[in-house]
This record gives structure tokens, sequence and C-alpha cells, in this order.
């Protein structure tokens, strides 16, 4: 997993739009909240309306969240690119739903699951990693840590919690031939 205090790995990816992005597409960000997610896991679905609401909440602050889908779409379908299209148009994400076909993404970040958080302060520098909350139970949440790390970070402080465990499904890697 990428270690706290590393500068961001870049990335080439298609996002929903058909437009590609890289890390520098968002330049102007004062923070960059990396979301490794997918569509067929039930805890990346119970957290897709929040993170929504994040980027709502967080927009005008600076905050940029980014989706990317790394998962084998061959073994499973419902995470392939024209489903995550229909996804993303369905649930009216306001922030990139990005597809990382080769997994080299998911390899330089180091998630282990869906969903895992990467916040990247305004220089690009890893700040944050782990889950977006504690609860797939959106009435059971006691500690917002993404919310909270936004807040610290956007306030200068220093993160309450910069490492937090995430849980999910685990990401699902292509089988290679042996």
């Amino acid at each position: 997993m990428l270690p706290l205090g590393s500068p961001a790995p870049d990335f080439d990816l298609e996002g929903v739009d058909g437009n590609r992005s890289s890390l520098k597409s968002f330049s102007k960000s004062s923070a960059l909240a990396i979301i490794f997610t997918c569509n067929h896991c039930p805890y990346s679905k119970a957290y897709e309306d929040r993170l929504i609401e994040i980027q709502r909440d967080y927009a005008s602050k600076g905050v940029r969240l980014v989706a990317i889908n790394s998962n084998d779409d061959k073994a499973y379908p419902e995470d392939s690119y024209p489903e995550m299209v229909k996804r993303a148009g369905e649930k009216r994400f306001n922030f990139p739903y990005l597809r990382d076909a080769d997994q080299k993404t998911v390899d330089a970040y180091g998630a282990v699951c869906t969903p895992h958080v990467f916040v990247f302060d305004a220089d690009r520098v890893l700040r944050y990693r782990g889950r977006i909350d504690d609860s797939r139970d959106p009435s059971q949440v006691k500690s917002p840590d993404l919310k909270n790390a936004l807040d610290d970070l956007l306030g200068g402080l220093p993160l309450r919690a910069p490492d937090t465990k995430p849980f999910g499904c685990s990401i699902k890697w292509y089988k290679t031939e042996s």
C-alpha cells in the first residue's frame, strides 16, 4: 500500500464521460480524494450516495473526489465500462468515474478493497488512506473518517486519524496465465 507522505502516482484513465483524466486534470484542487470502488460490491454501492454528498459539500472548498474501478470485468461483467457508464448516469455521480482496465493504477496505489480512499494535499502528497467512515449503514456512522481527514487537511491541522482500516470487497484481479 502506498505509504503516507508519498507522492500521488500518476494515471491516464478513461472516464464514463469518454474523456481521459490524469493527476494533471485535477491540478487546481486543494485536495484530491482517489476512491477505488466498483459497481458490483455491496459496500461500494452503500457508499455511493455518501460520496455524492461529500463531493457536493466539499466542492466549494476545492476538494475533488475521483472514483476508479480497477476490477476484472471478465469475471465481474457488472464492473465493465458500459455498466460503469450506466451506473454513473443512474446515480448521477458528481465526480469522475474512471476505468483502470490494465490495473496499473490500483497496483501503484496498493488499494486492497472497494471502497478504499487515498487523500492527497495540494502538493499531491498522501495525507490520508483508509475508509470513508466506520459503517456500511449510514445510520450507524460514528466516525466520518474521510470528512474528518478533509476538514483537518483544509484547516491546516494534523490529521486526527491519517490511516484507517478500509473494509469492503477485495479488489478483483485478472487471472494471469501461468
